[in-house]
């Protein structure tokens, strides 16, 4: 993946990381654990996403 795709993965999962900590869902003690989750499951969401739309990426 190109560094704007990592970028963009970054900012997702902050701003999600974000909402969760206004709701109240994730307190900032526990923001490592949260964002680490939340930020790997982004990025596993991007790769599948990229590999279904890269033929190239099927034939492996």
């Amino acid at each position: 993946m190109g560094s704007k795709t990592d970028e963009l993965i970054l900012k997702i999962a902050k701003e999600i990381v974000v909402k969760f900590i206004e709701m109240g869902n994730i307190s900032p003690t526990s923001f490592h654990d949260h964002f680490r989750n939340i930020y790997n499951t982004v990025e596993k969401s991007a790769r599948a996403s990229t590999d279904e739309s890269d033929p190239a990426a099927k034939s492996k």
